[in-house]
C-alpha cells in the first residue's frame, strides 16, 4: 500500500500519517525530513537537491509507504505511485491554532522539532495562508489526472472514519 498525504502546515498530515502507519504497519515519511537538513544548527537549511531526490527515490522504491508533506512540484512521482492520495482541507482557524500550539510545545521541550523562532512561526502562518489560497489551486490541477484515487478530507470525523474502517 502506498499512501500520499498533502495539506497545509497544521492540517493534520503528521497525525494521519502516524495513525495509518500504526494501522497498516507500514513506514511513514515526512517530506520535511527530506527537504530540510535537520543536522544543521540553524533553522531553514535545505538539503542538497541531489541528496533530497535520492532520498525520495529510495522511499518510492519501497513496496509500502506513507509520504506526507506540503511539497508537490519535486515529488510528483509520489502522486503517480500512490494507491490513494489524501488531501487535508483544514479550516484556517484550526491550522493556525495547531501551528502556534506546536511552536509553544517545541519551545518548552514537549515536542520534537525544528529550531523555530517567533519570526519563523509568523512567516509560516503567512506562508500557509498563501499555500491555501494559491498553491492548493495548483495542487488540485496536478491531482486532476489522479482524481480516481484522491480523497478530500475536511473534518476530523472523516479522519476518524478512515482510521477505524
Amino acid at each position: 500500500m502506498k499512501i500520499r498525504i498533502i495539506g497545509c502546515s497544521g492540517s493534520g498530515k503528521t497525525y494521519l500519517a502516524k495513525r495509518l502507519s500504526e494501522k497498516y504497519s507500514i513506514p511513514n515519511f515526512d517530506l520535511d525530513d527530506i527537504q530540510w537538513d535537520n543536522s544543521q544548527n540553524s533553522y531553514g537549511v535545505k538539503m542538497p537537491i541531489e541528496k533530497r531526490n535520492q532520498m525520495l527515490n529510495d522511499i518510492l522504491q519501497q513496496p509500502n509507504w506513507i509520504i506526507e508533506g506540503v511539497y508537490y512540484t519535486w515529488v510528483q512521482k509520489s502522486f503517480e505511485d500512490a494507491d490513494i492520495i489524501y488531501v487535508l482541507d483544514t479550516p484556517k482557524w484550526l491550522y493556525e491554532f495547531r501551528i502556534i500550539r506546536r511552536f509553544v510545545k517545541r519551545k518548552f521541550g514537549f515536542g520534537k522539532g525544528k529550531k523555530e523562532t517567533l519570526k519563523s512561526v509568523f512567516n509560516l502562518l503567512k506562508w500557509t495562508d498563501t499555500f491555501q489560497s494559491t498553491n492548493m489551486k495548483e495542487i488540485n490541477k496536478i491531482l486532476e489526472s489522479h482524481k480516481d484515487k484522491v480523497v478530500f478530507i475536511k473534518k476530523k470525523e472523516e479522519i476518524d472514519r478512515i482510521l477505524t474502517d
